[in-house]
């Protein structure tokens, strides 16, 4: 590395919090699947900032929207209507199917809105007792990082030492269905649920076990709560996971790619009353549904469906996956994925999964390792067939090699 690149890396540890443990590489431009150093080496992105950056990096039609909405209107508040809400409503309810739209900032301020409204729609309208509603959650779950989402979390990172947390959660095992049965009681307000587990190493489910789960919660009025953030808006070779099951959530949260990296939106969006409980000074974000995240979320919706990034998905993700099962390794324990969220877990005995990201650095891909054995691997939904075989070529060479 170069004297600027490591005063660079030497700056941000001297002033910033240390809540991160980056690659080594310090990124400068980006575009399409590719990102640049300041160096001018190449990189092919393989974690598209956690499916946030699902069109690419800069896309210039999105891009353009940015542009020419922050040359007219950035923020007005929701004190005052604006001429890009209501057509963001518009165009991401006919998208998804959702009847009700709430538009927020961060991924993490969705959840905490839904589980707000899912509690209040307790008690106004399925007569839970005051103070008594409880949200079923799985174990190894990953929905933010607020206080109150990391109350039940399963990570013992993300809770030691942040405590008092808010009581109201139970916790069971991520893809059991039986277990889901067991614990819903008369208080029982919601499922808060990934359909796809992300953080926790791309963990999928039984099949079958999504199309249980809306079958329990509609027969005992659970609200299904399906965050989507990472695994939505094409993510998986679907517009939403869901529709892998043939299943509708109640609630559906998504974020990230519903900007396409430009600026932080995510939205919760309700198919029934959930979201009709809530009255004007009960819930609210100053920048939450503000012109220019409209205009960008539009754009970002527009240029999904319009370039036919979800088929790509799918398309790519299935060869890409096929290319990881072919890679004959010692160290590979497991290859998995859905779309383009893909996983390769090690063997422990392998070493830790962060000095492969590093080796794979060093080929010219970027990639990002999880709960120390797992290597996630997500790169936007523009990807080509011969930049995934690309690809599979440093992988294989990679995970053959002793990176010790």
């Amino acid at each position: 590395m170069s004297a600027s690149v490591i005063d660079l890396i030497a700056t941000e540890a001297r002033f910033g919090a240390h809540n991160y443990e980056p690659i080594g590489v310090v990124l400068s431009r980006g575009e399409g699947v590719w990102v640049w150093d300041t160096e001018g080496n190449r990189y092919l992105d393989c974690l598209s900032a956690y499916s946030a950056v699902s069109q690419g990096h800069c896309h210039p039609k999105i891009l353009a929207a940015m542009v020419e909405q922050a040359h007219r209107l950035t923020l007005t508040s929701r004190a005052f209507h604006n001429d890009q809400l209501a057509l963001f409503y518009e165009e991401i309810a006919a998208l998804t199917g959702s009847h009700k739209v709430l538009p927020m900032n961060s991924g993490a301020e969705a959840v905490e809105s839904a589980i707000k409204a899912v509690r209040k729609w307790g008690y106004e309208v399925k007569g839970v007792p005051d103070g008594a509603a409880e949200i079923i959650v799985c174990a190894n779950n990953f929905h933010g990082r607020t206080l109150g989402i990391v109350g039940f979390s399963t990570d013992p990172e993300t809770r030691t030492h942040f405590g008092p947390f808010a009581p109201g959660f139970r916790i069971i095992p991520f893809g059991d269905a039986a277990a889901l049965q067991d614990a819903i009681t008369p208080n029982t307000v919601a499922f808060l649920v990934e359909p796809i587990q992300g953080e926790a190493g791309v963990i999928i489910p039984p099949a079958g076990y999504f199309s249980e789960v809306r079958q329990l919660c509609t027969a005992n009025n659970v609200m299904l709560v399906l965050d989507e953030i990472q695994t939505g808006l094409g993510r998986t070779g679907k517009l939403l996971a869901e529709q892998h099951e043939g299943i509708e959530a109640d609630v559906t949260l998504l974020g990230k790619a519903l900007s396409g990296g430009f600026y932080p939106v995510s939205a919760v969006l309700s198919n029934n009353d959930v979201l009709g409980t809530l009255r004007p000074g009960q819930h609210g974000s100053t920048f939450g549904g503000n012109p220019l995240a409209c205009a960008v979320a539009r754009a970002a919706m527009r240029v999904l469906v319009e370039e036919g990034m979800i088929e790509n998905a799918a398309r790519q993700g299935e060869r890409f996956l096929e290319g990881l099962k072919n890679i004959r390794a010692n160290t590979i324990r497991e290859m998995r994925g859905r779309g383009l969220m893909l996983a390769v877990e090690l063997h422990p005995e392998a070493g830790r999964a962060r000095r492969y990201c590093e080796a794979l650095q060093a080929k010219g891909i970027l990639a990002k390792d999880t709960h120390e054995h797992t290597i996630r691997i997500a790169p936007p939904l523009v990807i080509t067939s011969d930049q995934v075989d690309w690809a599979l070529e440093r992988l294989a060479t990679t995970l053959t090699q002793d990176v010790s």
